[in-house]
């Protein structure tokens, strides 16, 4: 991704095609989106559901998840 920002700016730089830009930064929109993903399910999978806390605790991750998810599909 830093290399395809490297890209993005280089390209704005160089005053090429807006399309061609805009096509760059949804690549990189794309991926970052994806690496978002991984980490919620990452996080779910961990510290969520393989979290041996109970009552309130539970309670507490279930609602951090709810706040993280509320951030990340913004």
């Amino acid at each position: 991704m830093a290399g395809q920002i490297t890209g993005i700016q280089k390209m704005v730089k160089d005053d090429q095609y807006c399309v061609d830009i805009l096509t760059q930064v949804a690549s990189v929109r794309a991926a970052l989106e994806g690496v978002g993903s991984m980490l919620a399910a990452i996080h779910i999978e961990q510290c969520v559901y393989g979290s041996e806390e109970s009552g309130e605790q539970a309670e507490e991750r279930l609602e951090e998840v709810r706040k993280t998810l509320n951030r990340f599909l913004k």
